[in-house]
């Protein structure tokens, strides 16, 4: 399907079956996200004579423990299953057996500080015959706020803004987040004499168990020694306290060879892999050749989309190194390096602005939003660009690179019209980017 470039360029709002269609592929890639599959699929056995407690953390815990509810009474009708799970302000659903409790995110405060005391208290004084069933998933970390002794909530907020504005990984974030915790990096799981299943749903390029949320009930390799490395190499002005701590061995976390992990397991049950095949499949379905180009990026958000777009112009206009009509799919986790206090939106919306800018004037049409249905602190997902997008923010007086230069891509899409909302989706498997070339 051709358009007259014309057309395109004057229309106020293109391609808006195009919409519908990348609206539709984020929609399945949510659906397969969906964690009762994988919750059925790796159901653990009801201890004999135990009991079963439920703990968990992330933005999509709430209804990770409705699911796990669902699926215990369907197999274990004679088995209460009791617990709880910290969630997000607002991401809140109806259970029966789990309790829920909301907190901060992306910066911690008293009730996740509280949410974390209550996970340890609930597991501490089970035995060997109990279970415990561990449901993590992405923004765990923020959610369970757990400073070690002479330290405080205010030094690990401190922490968390640092980390979120200095452009680092989320791996490498997660790696100094779990050596200044007293509940990250296995501590969780260490703190029980239960077996412990843990069933994730990831958020990390590829799939480290123990890099989601920090791994509260998976240790690693990782040492104080790797967290040092990172706050150096990004400049992190940590509080004298935390400084200390991670000079000192009692910074040190558990370790996976340590005989308390041997009866524990883990299962990614939803991942961002997954999730792109099934927006592949939609496409398909639309006559159109999907690309997944992979599900693991990592990087500056204005830079990966810049060549994001570099690749998508060269399709546009020489049909390669795909044949139109095509859509080139990827996820992972971007990064925002702030370059200025005050502006709103997230890594997505970065993406979209950068994207947006330069792509202007080509026949193209994209979508950039997190699966879990809030970009930053905002209260969209995303946000669609295309061609005109440019074009439209200059014509609405709005200065397209000074508003990517002061990290406010919010002000710029919401102007426009063009911001995607979805409200949460109960999930997490990170970006999800998709840019159709007719």
């Amino acid at each position: 399907m051709r358009h007259d470039r014309t057309e395109l360029l004057q229309a106020g709002r293109p391609h808006l079956k195009d919409r519908d269609l990348l609206a539709a592929m984020f929609s399945a890639a949510v659906r397969s996200a969906d964690p009762s599959t994988g919750l059925r699929t790796y159901l653990p056995q009801a201890p004999a004579d135990g009991r079963t407690i439920v703990v968990g953390a992330g933005k999509g815990a709430a209804q990770m423990a409705a699911a796990l509810e669902r699926l215990w009474e369907e197999t274990y009708p004679d088995r209460p299953l009791t617990g709880v799970v910290v969630t997000r302000y607002g991401y809140g659903c109806e259970t029966r057996s789990i309790e829920v409790l909301e907190a901060a995110h992306p910066v911690p405060d008293k009730a996740g500080l509280a949410g974390a005391q209550r996970l340890v208290e609930d597991v501490s004084e089970l035995t060997e015959d109990d279970l415990v069933i561990a449901l993590v998933c992405g923004g765990g970390s923020a959610l369970l706020p757990a400073p070690p002794q002479g330290m405080t909530l205010a030094d690990e907020i401190a922490l968390n803004e640092q980390l979120l504005a200095s452009g680092a990984p989320i791996a490498a974030m997660n790696i100094v987040r779990k050596h200044l915790s007293t509940i990250k990096g296995g501590r969780l799981a260490a703190a029980t004499r239960a077996r412990v299943v843990s069933m994730i749903v990831s958020d990390i390029p590829g799939d480290n168990p123990a890099f989601v949320a920090s791994g509260p009930t998976i240790p690693d390799h990782t040492t104080r020694h790797d967290a040092l490395g990172i706050v150096e190499q990004y400049g992190l002005a940590l509080p004298p306290a935390m400084m200390n701590h991670l000079l000192s061995p009692a910074a040190d976390a558990p370790h996976p060879h340590d005989p308390i992990f041997e009866r524990h397991e883990h299962h990614i049950i939803a991942s961002a892999g997954v999730s792109l095949e099934a927006a592949a499949e939609i496409a398909r379905a639309h006559g159109v050749t999907p690309h997944i180009l992979s599900d693991a990026i990592e990087g500056e958000a204005r830079d990966v989309a810049l060549v994001h777009a570099a690749i998508a112009r060269e399709v546009a206009q020489r049909d390669r190194p795909f044949a139109r009509p095509t859509v080139l799919l990827s996820g992972g986790e971007t990064t925002v390096t702030l370059k200025s206090k005050g502006g709103k939106g997230g890594r997505n919306g970065e993406f979209a602005l950068a994207l947006a800018l330069a792509i202007d004037g080509h026949e193209i049409v994209a979508l950039a939003a997190d699966t879990d249905g809030i970009d930053g602190s905002e209260t969209n997902a995303g946000a669609y660009v295309d061609g005109t997008t440019a074009r439209r923010l200059r014509a609405a007086g709005l200065d397209g690179r000074k508003l990517l230069d002061t990290n406010n891509s919010f002000e710029a899409f919401s102007a426009l019209g063009d911001l995607f909302e979805t409200g949460p989706t109960g999930t997490n498997v990170n970006d999800f980017r998709a840019i159709l070339i007719r």
